[in-house]
């Protein structure tokens, strides 16, 4: 019995030698896997503040005030050439700024004052007679072709016009000079917000037009 029970003895010694060995090896354990929480968070506080980094560069249009105020179409240009004061009154006497200010874009061969006074007077006369603005407004988009063309685009050939009717257009390159139908354009390029103008020395009428 004594033997026996000094067996028991140094069985349950050597369980409790055991057991103690065990502890240090599950309290190193445990260290380690509260050391490895903290990265799981880390991604989420960087990802915070690159969202933030991006949000202000969003508004970035100019405002449609400024836009508005920059518009030059081609009639405001028009009128503000001292050399066109004669087809600007021509514009106001035909209603035709209700068309060249809304639409476009438009080339405009635009006759100078010059051109305007080398009519016959009795064709001017007759042209400014209010039962006569229907052939006034033909005369002035006989001048106008739908498109923004330069000097550099333009390429001989007929073109056609708003009125409907076909200006011929000859290109020299040699002389550097282009000419619509008989009128020379002594100026050329001016630029407006909905077109072009080519100023020409004369005042192209449209074919088998009678007055």
């Amino acid at each position: 019995m004594k033997v026996q029970n000094r067996t028991n003895s140094i069985k349950k010694l050597a369980g409790l030698a055991a057991g103690l060995t065990i502890l240090p090896i599950i309290a190193a354990c445990e260290p380690q896997q509260t050391a490895q929480t903290p990265p799981a968070t880390a991604p989420t506080a960087e990802a915070t503040p690159g969202a933030t980094t991006q949000s202000p560069a969003a508004p970035t249009a100019p405002p449609a005030a400024q836009a508005e105020a920059d518009d030059n179409h081609v009639v405001d240009v028009v009128q503000a050439n001292p050399s066109l004061k004669t087809l600007a009154s021509v514009i106001d006497e035909t209603d035709a700024n209700e068309v060249l200010e809304l639409q476009g874009p438009y080339t405009v061969f635009a006759p100078s004052d010059d051109a305007f006074n080398a009519l016959p007077a009795e064709t001017r006369q007759r042209l400014l007679q209010p039962e006569n603005r229907q052939q006034l407004a033909q005369i002035l988009f006989y001048h106008v072709v739908p498109g923004q063309v330069s000097a550099n685009q333009l390429q001989s050939g007929d073109v056609k016009t708003v009125e409907g009717a076909n200006v011929n257009v000859q290109v020299d390159q040699t002389a550097n000079q282009v000419t619509v139908n008989d009128a020379t354009v002594t100026q050329a390029d001016i630029p407006a917000s909905n077109g072009v103008i080519h100023i020409v020395d004369r005042v192209i009428l449209p074919p088998n037009f009678s007055i």
